[in-house]
């Protein structure tokens, strides 16, 4: 694709953002709901009931190597073509162009409440709030496991834009203001494996019934959030991509952490 192609590219995207968003979210949603279902419903029985344990460690182990590979690949091919004149960089300068030229006050409004739900001070309330209700069930290990899950990336994700030190857009708007660098997006990242982890935390405490809706739940709350900070201008499409595929890494780490050592204690003989 030449230059002038993917400058019109970006544009229409620009000006069509709003459905382009909402068909996307739709096809995520039923994306997860789809492959939920049917892990829940036939693969995970299944193979519970035709394999060893050893085994069944070793499919949950290698599907979240899987994802975490992946993402991490994401990540890596995406800061690989930061930097001016990448075709990356262009793109992504054209189309917070085109949102700004095309989409509407009131659309933007909408997504300037959305977006707090990203802000750092909520998620430390959200933190502090399930670690107190699993300690009082009694589940003091998940609470430190969901606690360290979040802090760790809340560590990490300053040290990442300090790195790769990219200048955010031009966001005039008034409605919300950022300052500091602008690759990966905090936000989406912090969304990503709060609201992620909160399914997962969802998962082990709460029936089957209530296991999709978490995982669609949380997956449209990742979402929005990050699609608020390009439809804001306070973040470029590269780096809300690059938020959510740390995220996702991070995620899948401390998800193979907590399980793994949950199997091990589950496994360990009884002391004495």
């Amino acid at each position: 694709m030449d230059i002038e192609a993917l400058l019109a590219s970006a544009e229409w995207a620009g000006r069509y953002a709003l459905p382009l968003f909402l068909m996307l979210l739709g096809v995520l949603l039923l994306t997860v709901g789809v492959v939920g279902w049917l892990w829940q419903s036939h693969v995970w029985p299944r193979a519970r009931a035709g394999l060893p344990q050893p085994a069944l460690l070793l499919l949950g182990v290698g599907t979240g190597f899987a994802v975490l590979v992946a993402a991490a690949k994401l990540f890596a091919d995406i800061a690989e073509r930061l930097g001016d004149g990448e075709r990356m960089s262009l793109w992504d300068e054209a189309l917070s162009l085109s949102i700004r030229q095309h989409v509407d006050l009131g659309t933007l409004q909408v997504f300037a409440v959305l977006t707090h739900l990203g802000d750092a001070a909520l998620l430390v309330a959200l933190a502090l709030g399930v670690a107190a209700l699993l300690w009082r069930r009694g589940r003091g290990a998940l609470a430190l496991a969901w606690l360290l899950a979040l802090g760790g990336n809340a560590l990490l994700i300053p040290l990442l834009k300090r790195i790769f030190e990219r200048v955010r857009p031009v966001h005039d708007h008034g409605l919300v203001s950022e300052m500091g660098f602008s690759f990966p997006s905090g936000h989406t990242a912090g969304a990503t494996v709060a609201y992620g982890m909160l399914a997962y935390v969802a998962l082990r405490v709460l029936p089957d019934r209530w296991h999709v809706p978490a995982a669609l739940a949380a997956t449209a709350m990742a979402f929005t959030i990050g699609s608020s900070r390009v439809f804001l201008q306070v973040h470029f499409v590269s780096d809300v991509l690059a938020g959510f595929a740390w995220g996702v890494a991070w995620l899948a780490v401390c998800v193979l952490s907590v399980e793994l050592s949950r199997r091990w204690r589950l496994r360990a003989p009884p002391a004495g």
